[in-house]
Parts: structure tokens; sequence; C-alpha cells
């Protein structure tokens, strides 16, 4: 295919979403594949009327395979009028199973863990996916979504993307880990193995990157982040 000049093109954008609260525990034990509570299944909602009522269509809408996400993005398919596409890779990072175990022993591992070396939190946590493995399934996973819309980075300078067609506006519904590490990979920072704490990203939020024509190609642009508008303060939770 013909690779377009980038001034024809209009400039397209993905939008990140978060999914809504969910229930990490059901009578005190944690759960490995949690639901939405209450409150995130309105989050959600109001999530889907907000992208639906924006100027610019929505164009394709996919989502992690997790339960939370793809009951996110079941109100978004349903205002859009769009069917919801699974990325099977966009799963938040794999976590040691923890089903059955109390919700107090969890949040202690948790927050033990924080004190780890930076190496030790690059490995992960015992018998769960290292963030190297989990960037690496994230990154290409985003590739090889963008590629088979023909966007794909300049061999030449991993600064500028091109696109042979404008895709119109990508909505991904997924998790803090995996549109952190997603935002990072377009912007061209460098990762660190604690993503999701450095760019921190509550439920049911907007994180918006726009491909700019700039430079003979196309460069992303990070234009909200955390955008959480839609939702009231009195709904909001992290």
């Amino acid at each position: 295919m013909r690779r377009m000049p980038a001034v024809t093109l209009r400039a397209m954008d993905i939008v990140f979403i978060r999914h809504g609260q969910p229930q990490w525990a059901v009578d005190g034990l944690s759960q490995p594949d949690p639901f939405l509570t209450d409150l995130g299944h309105e989050q959600a909602l109001l999530a889907a009327k907000r992208i639906a009522n924006e100027p610019r269509p929505v164009t394709e809408l996919i989502a992690s395979p997790a339960t939370r996400a793809q009951q996110t993005a079941a109100p978004i398919g349903e205002e859009t009028g769009l069917e919801v596409q699974t990325g099977d890779d966009l799963t938040e990072v794999r976590m040691p199973d923890c089903e059955g175990v109390t919700e107090e022993k969890v949040v202690e591992i948790f927050k033990t863990s924080r004190h780890r070396s930076p190496e030790q939190w690059w490995e992960g946590l015992p018998g769960g996916e290292s963030f190297r493995d989990f960037h690496n399934r994230v990154t290409t996973a985003l590739d090889d979504l963008l590629g088979a819309r023909g966007i794909f980075r300049d061999p030449d300078d991993q600064q500028l993307w091109h696109m042979d067609e404008d895709p119109g506006r990508i909505v991904v519904v997924a998790h803090g880990g995996t549109n952190s590490v997603s935002l990072t990979h377009l912007l061209g920072v460098p990762p660190a193995p604690w993503e999701w704490e450095r760019l921190v990203l509550f439920h049911a939020s907007f994180a918006r990157i726009k491909l700019i024509p700039l430079a003979g190609g196309f460069v992303p642009s990070l234009r909200t982040f955390n955008d959480q508008d839609h939702i009231p303060l009195e709904l909001r939770s992290r």
C-alpha cells in the first residue's frame, strides 16, 4: 500500500479507558478475575455516555478479556453501536495465584512488596509475571494492533510514526498497568517496572493520545491524562 503524505491525513487518536471499580474480594477472599462493583458499573456507564456524545465518533472498541474490562466496555458498545473486540494480551500484569487467599493477606503482600529493589521489581512477584514479560507482551500487542491498521514506527527514527490511512478514533478499555505501559511506549518514555505508580489512572478515567502530523510523519501527543470530568467527585475511586 502506498504511504500517504502526513499532511493529507486527519490526526487520529486513541482513548485509553481504565476499567471501573472492581470487587477485589468476596466474603473476604481474593478474586482472580473480579467483576465490577455497583459503583464500577455506574462509572462505566458515565464513561460510555461521555465517549458516545463527544464530537468525534468512535470507530473501534477494543478491550482486555478480563471481566472488569469487558463489563466496562459493554455500555460503551451499547452507546456507540460498536462490537467489543477483545485483545487477549491487554490483560493486567499477571499476579501470583491468590484465589482463596484472604483480602488482608493480599493487602499485606502488596504493602511489603513496595520495598523491593529495582531488580526485584523487574522480576515481579514470585509466582507472577515479570514486569519485563508484561511490558513486552503489552507493547507487542499494541504494535500489532496499530500495525494491523497501517500505523507503524519509522524504522530510522523511533520517535516518528507513519500511517497509510486514518483509522479514526480507537478506544481501548484495559487496566492501570496496561494503559500506563501503552502510554509510555507511544510517547517514547523509557520503561520502569512501576509504570502504574508514576502514571496513576483512576477507575474509568480517560487518557488520550493524538497522532499529530509533524516532521514528515506523525508524533504521539498526550492530550488528556487521568481525565475524570465525566465522573462526579463522590463517585471517583482508585
